[in-house]
């Protein structure tokens, strides 16, 4: 069959397989037939201040755009709603997230025209009142998520979160973090009022109680999601100690019979509630999140997740009582584990890498951040060596005793690694790094921030190399040609406070990567704005240019 002749339903399908993103530019540039079924593929739009001239077009050009994201705009444009709400486009989520405030009257624009609107996102705004609340209610009465976390400025109260709670019947999510003024009544109103609600988040809402959260979730026992913090703050008595958990809480969490996940981050908690919390969720538990709790033992920790066996996402960072031998006993209830996050476990040595590598068969995500990674592991990388082909992504920065030898053994027994962030590990070499690339052929995205790197001796191709970052290095114009001449497929080159390179290297950089569209130079003091200005005249493929004097040029 000509190609001609090839029904554009399968041309979709068969770009669906290929995945979105820079495959569906390359796509579009085939052929004008291309052209027009990548435009239907596009469902997303990020949008910046440079950009907001093109709207007009680019709203015509991708007409099933689903999904909007303003928090990237560095100012206040007037009419920019407007210009959305007559787009004619069927949004499904919009992101006003680290504006100043929320646009009233463009909301009401909006809520007029797009009835199908799911999802909206106003985190971190300036400023957020109950007034907003009750418009965001108003215009979007058949909203599911909504995320008012962490506004700069918030005066938003009980009044506003329950006259908004009794308009949004559908919603089964919300995040209202951050409001510090709104109390047990909001909690109540959201879990009385909202019967679909499945999702809640309210750190740092200091003013909601213990018997607030109780009497919340009695009412709600079919939350799925639940995340919150109980501070640490102390109380005075027979010496200083931490505020108890109220029986009523523990008690309450035995009816989240759904729990598939909870969030606990910077709690003081205690073995007697993880009890309870592994007698709510069960083997229905997928996440839990136990970042900097404080008052609870390795028995607790290990209790709920030897009954919570079907846990795939696992964060105990800074729970600093864990040791090597630890791990090893709770790796044998991680069969399911495929993140984990130990970051700030500062006993944990090169045993615990092999330990998880060995003993989890579906992680493909391990964070060992601020670790004493560089540390032991002889025993363990001899005994029972096992290749794990799920691990893709690795985060170990800040390791200081990270030395080649110890990176050399983890991607060995990780060879399909995709990411690799190696940030602050002055231990490592160049000579290492090139010893990684041979051995893990796939990885996409390497993370050098403040290594001291300064050379690389690399004689092959490491052609599906996309995003490398060297900001803060010691890399000269030498190290660029290298880069330029073997990793010919980056997307996006971050070589900020590189104070030795030239505009000899980046002009090299620029002509040998055809495919790079982002460019850090921000404090490379010996490049200069002209030099930016003559990149920007005769590589228009660059989207992005941060340069030297820090402004960033969108092209």
């Amino acid at each position: 069959m000509p190609e001609k002749d090839f029904p554009e339903e399968c041309w979709e399908s068969v770009f669906r397989f290929l995945g979105l993103g820079q495959h569906l530019e390359s796509l579009s540039m085939v052929c004008k037939q291309f052209l027009s079924i990548t435009n239907r593929l596009q469902f997303s739009l990020t949008i910046y201040d440079p950009t907001i001239p093109l709207l007009p077009r680019l709203f015509l050009r991708f007409p099933m755009l689903k999904i909007i994201d303003l928090s990237r705009l560095n100012g206040y444009h007037e009419g920019l709603l407007h210009q959305i709400s007559q787009s004619g486009l069927d949004l499904h989520l919009l992101n006003l997230s680290n504006q100043r405030t929320i646009p009233i009257d463009g909301l009401r624009e909006l809520g007029s025209n797009m009835k199908h609107l799911r999802v909206l996102i106003c985190s971190n705004i300036g400023s957020l009142r109950d007034s907003h609340l009750v418009i965001i209610a108003y215009c979007f009465p058949f909203l599911e998520e909504l995320d008012i976390s962490f506004p700069l400025d918030s005066q938003a109260s009980d009044f506003g979160v329950l006259r908004l709670s009794s308009m949004l019947e559908n919603l089964r999510k919300i995040n209202i973090s951050g409001n510090y003024l709104i109390t047990d009544k909001s909690l109540f109103s959201l879990c009385q009022n909202c019967l679909s609600l499945e999702e809640i988040s309210f750190f740092t809402c200091f003013k909601i109680t213990q018997i607030g959260i109780a009497s919340a979730i009695r009412l709600r026992p079919g939350l799925s999601s639940i995340s919150f913090n109980i501070e640490k703050k102390r109380i005075h008595g027979a010496g200083l100690t931490l505020t108890p958990i109220d029986l009523n809480l523990i008690d309450s969490f035995k009816s989240l019979k759904r729990l598939t996940a909870i969030d606990l981050s910077n709690s003081v908690i205690s073995d007697e509630f993880l009890l309870a919390v592994a007698e709510g969720g069960g083997l229905l538990l997928k996440k839990l999140i136990l970042q900097d709790c404080c008052n609870c033992t390795f028995s607790g920790i290990s209790y709920v997740l030897s009954k919570c066996q079907s846990v795939q996402c696992l964060d105990l960072r800074k729970v600093d009582f864990l040791t090597d031998q630890c791990i090893s006993k709770l790796s044998v209830f991680l069969l399911s584990l495929t993140s984990i996050n130990l970051s700030g476990c500062c006993q944990l040595t090169n045993s615990t890498f092999f330990i998880l590598a060995r003993n989890c068969p579906f992680l493909s995500e391990i964070k060992m951040e601020r670790t004493y990674l560089g540390v032991g592991g002889e025993e363990d990388s001899r005994n029972n060596f096992v290749v794990n082909l799920e691990v893709k992504k690795v985060y170990l920065g800040d390791n200081v005793l990270l030395s080649d030898a110890s990176l050399i053994k983890f991607v060995c027994i990780c060879p399909s690694l995709q990411l690799l962030d190696l940030t602050g590990c002055d231990g490592v070499s160049g000579e290492g790094i090139v010893e990684v690339l041979k051995r893990c052929s796939e990885i996409r995205h390497l993370s050098l921030v403040n290594t001291g790197m300064k050379v690389f001796e690399i004689d092959f191709e490491v052609s599906n190399l996309e995003v490398l970052n060297l900001s803060g290095s010691r890399i000269e114009d030498e190290a660029l040609s290298v880069i330029s001449r073997r990793c010919s497929g980056l997307l996006l080159l971050d070589i900020q406070s590189c104070w030795h390179v030239t505009p000899k290297g980046v002009r090299e950089v620029v002509e040998n990567c055809r495919t790079l569209k982002e460019l850090n130079l921000k404090n490379c003091k010996m490049v200069s704005d002209d030099f930016v200005a003559w990149l920007e005249f005769t590589k228009p493929s660059l989207r992005t240019i941060v340069t030297p004097s820090e402004v960033d040029d969108y092209c």
